[in-house]
């Protein structure tokens, strides 16, 4: 089965990350990968309270690699396998203009 997940760096810009179902990892490996990646990354949280939600990771995450960063096919398939795994959903959508992520 095949999931695809979007990612929206602007109006004119946006990039599919196909994702074949059988290599996503288990969600607490995707979600640990995505948590390494955030601090790596010297992420922000998004929300004043400190709180911070999976899905406010994978916009942080996005957010600071930048269009440039998804260019590399390694990790950008790590990207997406993650983003797959911690939704649950085969396919997802990171939109960086509302900073938020979709998932059907």
């Amino acid at each position: 089965m095949r999931h695809e997940v979007t990612v929206v760096f602007d109006a004119q810009r946006s990039l599919d990350i196909p994702v074949d179902a059988g290599d996503l990892p288990a969600a607490d490996a995707a979600r640990r990968w995505l948590h390494d990646e955030f601090v790596r990354l010297d992420c922000t949280p998004l929300r004043a309270s400190g709180k911070l939600l999976t899905a406010d990771k994978l916009v942080a995450v996005a957010q600071e690699v930048g269009p440039s960063g998804f260019e590399d096919s390694a990790w950008r398939s790590a990207y997406g396998r993650a983003a797959c795994a911690v939704m649950g959903r085969p396919a997802v959508r990171v939109d960086l203009l509302v900073m938020a992520v979709r998932a059907a």
